[in-house]
């Protein structure tokens, strides 16, 4: 089968009217399937409306060409889409997964979840994949029967599981829980609506999570060389980039600088998702999985990069960690951010009557982890441009961020 071309749905692909159901009973849509229907939700969710003016790494007033969560998100949802298409896989619920995956971020990307997580640390913490599914199952009000979207198990499982289990299968937390714990939003989701924690996800949610990396992987350089953070020729020192550049520079001797960076980044993307192709289908071949239901009980994933790739692509990984996010500049801004949203949440500890009304309704009877959990909230679903102007209102003095 050429590369693009769809393949027939698989047996070991997700059966979106097999399905096993929402936690709240609902007719069936007569146009849509429900992993279709999932995926219409979260595209008109508020939540993810919210993303246009979320960092990925830039605050979004430094320019209009760089990726926010939203544009990070299509992004991804590309990649993952044309993965799918590829393995036989449900593209409208690899689509979902990959659309929903960051909904639970806070504003001003990673900064914004250090600091969060920090602020609650004596109440559990804060984990943007519980926020994601906190989001979709409580914070979104836009149905008069239930709160949240309503999602498909399937839906819900993938947000949760997309990197692999949270617990062994007797319920100890894996190693990456070890310390924390289970985050307390799918502890306590998990108790009405079981996902399984102790398996692996569907294949169009492991599929989802790699296009995810391969999304970062490619935009950040962009956005790295746009931003004048490094050169293109500084990628020289990995020797998958100094291959694919030598390569443009045989076939476009002169090109420009600019354009140079367009075909590396795009080169850069179908190389890895050739080679999570081809890694998949060996996997699958020697697995034979004939269900969705094998896939989760698989002993380890079958969606990966082949070991040179997973090389290459810690490499550009380890690059990018020096060159762009420890950038003094990125530093420094991400710093001034983290303090941003720790003000913001000890005011509104101090002073509860300083958030929207709709939010200090039952603050008066609330504990407090209760309080702090509900202060959380209402910070993670913020932009950046709101924090920033909610701070302004508060304080005195509000870092520019520049």
């Amino acid at each position: 089968m050429s590369v693009g071309m769809a393949a027939p749905r698989a047996p070991y692909a997700c059966d979106p009217e097999r399905g096993r159901g929402r936690l709240f009973s609902e007719p069936p849509s007569k146009t849509r399937s429900p992993f279709r229907r999932d995926c219409d939700r979260v595209i008109h969710s508020t939540a993810f409306r919210r993303l246009k003016h979320k960092t990925q790494v830039f605050i979004f007033h430094e320019g209009d060409h760089y990726r926010t969560r939203l544009t990070h998100s299509l992004e991804v949802a590309q990649i993952a889409r044309a993965l799918a298409r590829q393995l036989g896989l449900d593209e409208d619920l690899t689509e979902t997964l990959a659309l929903a995956h960051d909904l639970g971020h806070p504003p001003f990307g990673h900064a914004g979840e250090r600091a969060l997580d920090a602020c609650l640390k004596a109440h559990g913490g804060f984990d943007h994949n519980a926020q994601a599914l906190r989001v979709v199952t409580a914070l979104e009000h836009r149905y008069p029967e239930f709160d949240g979207l309503n999602l498909t198990w399937e839906s819900l499982e993938g947000i949760v599981k997309h990197n692999g289990p949270l617990t062994e299968r007797n319920g100890a937390p894996t190693e990456r829980y070890a310390e924390s714990g289970i985050p307390i939003g799918i502890a306590d989701f998990n108790c009405k609506f079981d996902l399984e924690l102790w398996s692996y996800a569907s294949l169009e949610a492991q599929v989802a999570a790699f296009a995810d990396d391969i999304a970062y992987d490619a935009h950040d350089i962009d956005d790295g060389l746009r931003a004048g953070l490094f050169a293109i020729d500084d990628l020289r020192e990995m020797p998958l980039t100094r291959e694919i550049i030598g390569d443009i520079d045989r076939h476009y001797p002169g090109l420009q600088d600019i354009r140079r960076g367009a075909e590396l980044v795009r080169e850069l993307i179908s190389h890895f998702i050739s080679a999570v192709f081809a890694e998949a289908t060996g996997r699958l071949e020697l697995a034979k999985p004939q269900s969705a239901h094998d896939v989760r009980r698989h002993a380890t994933p079958l969606i990966a990069f082949p070991e040179a790739v997973a090389r290459e692509e810690a490499a550009i990984k380890a690059f990018l960690f020096q060159r762009m996010y420890r950038h003094r500049r990125v530093v420094r801004i991400m710093g001034e951010a983290e303090q941003i949203v720790a003000d913001l949440f000890e005011r509104y500890q101090r002073s509860p009557g300083d958030l929207p009304p709709e939010w200090i309704e039952g603050t008066e009877q609330e504990t407090g982890a209760a309080r702090a959990r509900r202060i959380g909230n209402f910070i993670a679903g913020m932009t950046d441009r709101y924090a920033l102007i909610e701070h302004q209102r508060l304080f005195d003095s509000t870092p520019d961020l520049r």
